[in-house]
C-alpha cells in the first residue's frame, strides 16, 4: 500500500505547476471603418516567473506581442517572441510600450464592444496555460490608464 501511495504522490509531483497570473484593466482601442489593426492592453502580475508567449483573438487574422522602441528619433513597433513576467512584478501592456497587436481585423471594433482575447503564459518549467479574456473597446482617443475592465486571478 505504501508503494502505491508513493507512486501516486510522485505522479502528482510531475504535473506542471502553473504560475498564478492576475490580469486586469484589459482593453482594446476602438477602430474606424476599414481600419485593419488595433492594439490590446492589460496589466499582468504573475506569482512566479513566467513569460507571455502568444495571444489570439477570433476578431483578427494575426495576433502578435509587440514592443514600441525608439530608434534614434523614430518610434518603431516590432513583434517580439515573448514578454517576461517576473514573479510579483506588474507588467503593463500599454499604448507606446508593450502591447498585443490585432491585425487583419475581420470587422470594425466599436466603442463598447467586448473583444475575446486568449493569451498563453509559459511558466519557468515550460508548462503553458491559456487565459481567456474579454477586452472592452475604448474610444480612439481614450487615455491609456483608467477604469478596470477585468480583474481577478485566472
Amino acid at each position: 500500500m505504501k508503494k502505491f501511495a508513493l507512486a501516486i504522490a510522485l505522479s502528482f509531483a510531475s504535473l506542471p505547476v502553473f504560475a498564478d497570473v492576475t490580469v486586469d484593466d484589459v482593453w482594446v482601442r476602438a477602430t474606424v471603418p476599414q481600419q485593419m489593426a488595433t492594439g490590446a492592453f492589460m496589466r499582468l502580475t504573475s506569482d512566479g516567473d513566467a513569460r507571455l508567449v502568444s495571444a489570439d483573438s477570433p476578431v483578427a487574422n494575426v495576433v502578435e506581442i509587440h514592443e514600441m522602441i525608439m530608434d534614434g528619433s523614430v518610434m518603431k513597433m516590432n513583434a517580439i517572441p515573448g514578454l517576461d513576467l517576473p514573479a510579483g512584478k506588474l507588467v503593463e501592456l500599454k499604448p507606446g510600450g508593450y502591447h498585443v497587436m490585432l491585425m487583419g481585423l475581420k470587422q470594425q471594433v466599436k466603442d463598447g464592444d467586448e473583444v475575446p482575447i486568449s493569451i498563453v503564459v509559459e511558466a519557468a518549467d515550460g508548462a503553458r496555460q491559456t487565459i481567456e479574456l474579454k477586452a472592452h473597446a475604448r474610444p480612439l482617443n481614450a487615455p491609456s490608464g483608467g477604469q478596470q475592465m477585468q480583474h481577478g486571478k485566472h
